[in-house]
């Protein structure tokens, strides 16, 4: 690469795994991918995603909670700070390793529990859709929405789930410790899960009973963090237009106009493809220069390379 260029990776899921052994296994081929770019002459700050992970602590902590009475139940925003811990612990344990492996050894890796400020008067609030934890029956339903004021809802037939807001964020409470981080050449991850939900009240933070969608936390990451790249990752090497049908088309490099037209024409699956290509273009159309990528972990050196992946830019 002709210059250093500051990237922000956004992991998926499948770049952690769904169980404590998978997650143990997958940070070591992610710490690779990230090392690869950071070889190539990269700055690289990494967020994720928590939705198995704050699943699994949301569950265990409801089960002590109703094994031992005098346990209140935990809220969602603790749930996700102990998934940023937990996913943090793995992953820089990881790349460190990676690291040093590769003689690289001047590259300290940190993780930052990452508050994110929504605002109380987001939409998302009146309209919770984001399911999380385990399936219940509509008895156990009942009581978790009289117990614990839970909104639950019946998920296709499999039984009931709860569902929480999803909020845009708004300001990244800890962006100056974590700029301050990237610059002095720390390897960073930040904004785990899309980061603790929570209001301002004067001067306390609050935490919120919702969840970020990490793509969207991503993206304001990358951009207060001056990003040249925002990678966003996914179970794909590139974005198509009439995904699944016989005139299905993998997309290369696209303009951020040629995504809205995508969009507005439903091409892209609400809740999977949708905010990831919508974080995409917001990144891209936030500043002269900067691109967005979308596609594989394994791909993502050659997607910076040009070699492939989709690429969004004004």
């Amino acid at each position: 690469m002709d210059k250093k260029k500051r990237i922000v990776i956004a992991l998926g899921g499948n770049a952690l795994g769904n169980t404590l052994p998978e997650q143990m296994t997958a940070v070591k081929i992610t710490a690779k991918a990230i090392v690869d770019l950071i070889e190539e002459g990269c700055e690289v700050v990494v967020a994720h995603g928590n939705g198995p992970q704050v699943g699994m602590i949301n569950n265990a902590m409801s089960a002590l909670s109703r094994e031992d009475p005098s346990q209140p139940n935990t809220p969602l925003s603790v749930c996700v700070a102990m998934s940023q811990a937990y996913i943090g612990y793995d992953l820089q344990n990881a790349l460190r390793e990676e690291l040093l492996n590769r003689k690289l050894t001047d590259i300290p890796v940190t993780t930052m529990i990452t508050q994110i400020r929504v605002d109380a008067e987001d939409p998302a609030f009146n309209a919770p859709s984001k399911p999380i934890g385990h399936f219940m029956t509509e008895e156990q339903a009942k009581i978790a929405e009289e117990k614990y004021g839970y909104i639950m809802k019946e998920d296709a037939g499999r039984g009931y789930r709860r569902v929480v807001a999803s909020p845009k964020p708004a300001e990244i409470i800890e962006i100056g410790a974590i700029r301050s981080l990237v610059d002095s050449g720390q390897l960073v991850i930040a904004c785990g899960g899309g980061g603790i939900p929570v209001t301002l009240i004067g001067n306390h933070l609050k935490g919120a009973s919702a969840v970020i969608d990490k793509d969207f936390a991503s993206e304001l990451l990358a951009e207060e963090l001056d990003a040249d790249f925002l990678i966003i990752l996914t179970a794909v090497e590139k974005v198509a237009i009439n995904f699944g049908k016989p005139e299905e088309k993998w997309l290369d490099d696209i303009t951020t106009d040629d995504a809205r037209k995508y969009m507005d024409e439903g091409h892209f699956a609400p809740g999977s493809m949708l905010p990831k290509v919508q974080a995409a273009v917001k990144f891209a159309d936030s500043k002269d220069g900067r691109n967005a990528l979308i596609t594989l972990l394994e791909k993502a050196k050659e997607g910076i390379l040009g070699k492939t992946g989709t690429r969004i830019h004004q």
